[in-house]
């Protein structure tokens, strides 16, 4: 059984279909097919069950898949060991952001990590907090930068920062005169949402209670971005992060309130913390903690 051989296993597993399986490991459907089993063959247990249109994992299978898996990251982390004694910085870091940060935080980022000198090169992705997680889990991001509380085990979390959340209005809208904003007037029948997914969300309805699930979410609203627009041509009003506020709020048609009392969010980084490259992961920490983003506070 080679590492090979344990791709063509997860891969089969994920696809569940010979022909995906194979497209993805990119060989031919036959040369998979002998591969897995070989393998069934050599551990004698059938570990899918083959139907016309689908592929199913046996109950067998299940923890034979799960410790191939395990076996490949082990891998993986052997030949990062390797490249990272010759060169921590010889490949990109892979960084992840969810999606309320990324736009504001990774223009800044690129300036700070090119002043710092220290040659790290970003690879830089925009996600969801849960896939990032998972990407993270499975090494296909060396790092992830999500909102707290963020546990999950064999994980490093460093604090970078804090931000309150800001009300965003026409400019003309009648609360524009006002300097403050009590966080109890907000009202779910005006106040527009990012859609199911996205943690920002979660964080305002955990913040505003009496907002309930009754918030309006248009759609929903895939970015702030687009949420701002609709603020501008008068479909409602939502809430975005202060480190935002700056960018949403540029051509003067929109304005932002704080409010009182202000719900905030704490913005951390992650890292494995078997991930073999500490001085690549330093490198952009000192970056990130360069960075005086508008909004924003330390922790």
């Amino acid at each position: 059984m080679t590492l090979t051989d344990l791709r063509y296993l997860i891969a089969l597993a994920r696809e569940r279909h010979f022909g995906r399986a194979a497209e993805a490991c990119h060989v031919s459907q036959p040369t998979l097919s002998i591969a897995i089993k070989k393998v069934e063959d050599e551990l004698g247990v059938a570990l899918f069950e083959r139907h016309r249109h689908e592929v199913l994992v046996t109950p067998g299978g299940e923890a034979v898949i799960q410790q191939a898996q395990r076996v490949l990251e082990e891998m993986d982390i052997l030949n990062g060991a390797a490249r990272a004694a010759r060169d921590e910085f010889a490949e990109p870091l892979k960084l992840g952001a969810i999606f309320t940060v990324a736009p504001d935080l990774f223009p800044p980022l690129v300036r700070a990590v090119k002043a710092g000198g220290s040659g790290l090169m970003l690879y830089m992705e925009e996600n969801y907090t849960h896939v990032l997680a998972d990407k993270l889990a499975s090494g296909q991001l060396d790092a992830i930068i999500v909102a707290s509380p963020f546990e999950p085990p064999e994980t490093h979390v460093q604090a970078l920062y804090r931000e309150s959340f800001e009300l965003l209005m026409p400019a003309d809208h009648e609360w524009a005169k006002k300097k403050i904003i009590p966080t109890d007037m907000l009202n779910a029948s005006s106040l527009m949402l990012l859609g199911e997914g996205h943690c920002f969300r979660d964080q305002i309805l955990e913040a505003c209670p009496h907002l309930g699930s009754g918030s309006n979410t248009m759609g929903p609203a895939s970015s702030l971005s687009t949420l701002r627009h609709m603020v501008a041509s008068g479909l409602g009003l939502t809430l975005i992060p202060g480190s935002s506020v700056r960018t949403l709020t540029e051509g003067g048609d929109v304005v932002a309130r704080p409010l009182a009392p202000a719900p905030e969010r704490e913005i951390v980084l992650a890292w494995r913390r078997r991930f073999p490259r500490p001085t690549a992961v330093r490198a952009l920490l000192d970056a990130l903690q360069t960075l005086q983003l508008p909004g924003t506070r330390t922790p």
